[in-house]
């Protein structure tokens, strides 16, 4: 029996990137998937993509602006309706807004920064834990970044907004491990994925590729991180073996933030 077979996990910002890559690694596992994304068009490429490769996974797609409290509980509802119930939430959506110093930085992106990657992800325990609550099971993913163990230079809103998703993530714990639901959250590096990628694009409009490799001189592996890489430590902290990992923020990044001492 695979591992994951009976599981429903609902994964947010699944259609490409960190998302897509949890959902190919728990389809392979036998998960049903609810895959949830603001756009439409990718969302539908990625569930084809999955359905291709593993056929008899049953796989749901839900358009929502993880912003809206409503799209968040219309998710929630309709996977219920769908399954009957959620094993895990991979907490996934997020932004990074852009880069700027904090006495510069817009308004109204850091704004739209904070209602993506805290709000988000707030809304979803707020609609999903009672639900596991019911079940007295479930697992939670939140994806914190190293923006939510360090600071990240002229990066303010989404290291506040990261940091908070790793305080959020040991409250949920610190609330609900009577219930027989256990959250952690990851803090990945710099791993290759479309966000990343449009990063070193403003670091360096001329020669992205030149920065990316740049970064990856401090790194101790001397390279970046995989999507793949992320999405089996996600798969493990979403599984029944990580029964009494609870509270944690796990660096997913290399050994770099070591470099920056305790975190």
């Amino acid at each position: 029996m695979k591992s994951f077979e009976n599981k429903v996990i609902i994964i947010t910002g699944a259609a490409m990137g960190l998302g897509l890559a949890a959902a190919k690694e728990l389809a392979s596992r036998g998960a049903s998937l609810s895959l949830v994304d603001y756009n439409s068009k990718v969302l539908d490429e990625a569930k084809d993509e999955i359905s291709k490769e593993f056929p008899a996974v049953k796989i749901i797609t839900v358009v929502a602006d993880v912003s809206s409290e409503e799209a968040v509980k219309n998710y929630v509802d309709t996977t219920v309706k769908e399954f009957g119930r959620i094993d895990g939430l991979y907490n996934n959506a997020g932004i990074e807004g852009r880069q700027a110093a904090i006495t510069e930085y817009d308004i109204n992106i850091f704004k739209k920064v904070i209602d993506i990657n805290l709000m988000g992800v707030y809304y979803a325990l707020r609609y999903i834990i009672p639900v596991m609550q019911k079940q007295q099971y479930g697992r939670i993913v939140n994806v914190a970044s190293v923006g939510g163990i360090r600071g990240v230079l002229n990066q303010m809103p989404y290291v506040a907004s990261k940091h908070a998703v790793s305080g959020m993530t040991k409250n949920a714990a610190l609330e609900y491990g009577r219930d027989g639901i256990i959250s952690n959250a990851i803090a990945p590096g710099a791993i290759l994925t479309p966000m990343v990628a449009e990063a070193f694009r403003q670091v360096n409009p001329a020669d992205p590729k030149g920065a990316e490799a740049e970064y990856a001189k401090a790194n101790p592996t001397k390279r970046l991180g995989l999507p793949e890489e992320v999405a089996k430590v996600v798969a493990f902290l979403l599984s029944d073996d990580a029964s009494y990992v609870n509270g944690q923020t796990i660096a997913i990044d290399g050994g770099q933030s070591n470099i920056y001492g305790n975190v």
